[in-house]
């Protein structure tokens, strides 16, 4: 079975890890990151949701923060705030710093992103192929208004910095509307068996890797199955602040809103929590099989039942 997977940061990765122990060894799992998050610092190409996968299904995450290194150090960082030098909001720690030294020295040097994540996974051995969405810069940015008036910054200090304590008017990939998908997406995606929408953030994890041209085009014109699992539990994030960026784009924090604004013409199947059963029916009249199940990734098994029952349901739609 080629399975695909369009990945953001920690909702992502940790539903692969569950993907990953619920399938066979004879499946193959191509997952395409999304790149939107990435962010230039010091210098160097940071990669926040290609690593969080990349760390995960490798085994170095830092597991109560869900991002990071685990054992990390933090002495590059105090000796750049001791030359004023910033920003100190955004946490590099000492080996998350070698891995962005690894991929900015490669990339001087010419190689492709796409190049450079796979060589990256020779050390980490995920167990799944990583793709980035595009080799070409794509950020996402947000347009908000405070104290310094309407302005765009990006997600980064929109999520990490200001906590989204502030509304977000617009999002913004910018680049992606001429930017190219990355060598093996379109492959990947035309020869998959399955297709899933991880419960990663709709709007600037899946809707980013979906704005590149040619992507959604591939989804919707997919011979496989596209199912998705909700990142909304009860009228709320599982984690994170999805409702901001949801908001954004005019769409409400529900499972069943969600649904439909992916639309039929994108996803057959979709999953809810079990506290969200009511919107079953809404979601199967506009064209969508849904079916409720338990959504919480409290471990590794249960979340490797989450992705056997979105597999079931993979099926039950294919038929």
């Amino acid at each position: 079975m080629r399975i695909v997977a369009l990945a953001g940061g920690i909702g992502g990765a940790r539903f692969l890890r569950g993907l990953r122990a619920a399938v066979g060894p004879q499946d193959e799992i191509t997952v395409i990151g999304n790149t939107g998050d990435d962010i230039h610092l010091y210098g160097l190409k940071v990669c926040p949701d290609l690593d969080t996968v990349m760390y995960t299904l490798g085994g170095g995450i830092h597991e109560e923060q869900g991002w990071g290194r685990t054992d990390e150090t933090w002495s590059i960082k105090a000796e750049m705030k001791e030359y004023g030098v910033g920003p100190e909001w955004f946490g590099l720690g000492d080996r998350d710093f070698a891995t962005h030294l690894v991929r900015s020295q490669m990339l001087t040097a010419g190689y492709s992103l796409s190049q450079v994540t796979e060589a990256l996974c020779v050390r980490w051995k995920p167990g799944v192929r990583l793709l980035p969405m595009s080799d070409d810069r794509v950020e996402t940015h947000v347009r908000i208004t405070d104290e310094q008036g309407s302005r765009a910054i990006h997600f980064q200090e929109y999520w990490v910095r200001l906590h989204a304590a502030v509304d977000a008017e617009a999002i913004v990939p910018v680049g992606a509307d001429t930017a190219k998908p990355a060598p093996g997406v379109l492959e990947a995606i035309a020869e998959a068996d399955v297709i899933l929408f991880p419960p990663s953030n709709p709007v600037v994890s899946i809707g980013t890797i979906l704005a590149v041209p040619g992507i959604r085009e591939a989804v919707a014109a997919a011979a496989a199955p596209v199912v998705g699992l909700s990142p909304i539990i009860g009228g709320a994030p599982v984690r994170g602040m999805a409702d901001k960026v949801l908001a954004a784009v005019g769409v409400e924090a529900t499972a069943e809103a969600v649904a439909l604004n992916y639309g039929s013409e994108l996803i057959d199947g979709w999953l809810v929590d079990t506290v969200d059963e009511a919107s079953v029916a809404a979601v199967e009249a506009a064209g969508i099989a849904c079916r409720a199940v338990p959504l919480l990734m409290t471990d590794v098994e249960a979340t490797a039942e989450m992705a056997r029952t979105a597999l079931a349901l993979v099926e039950q739609v294919r038929k």
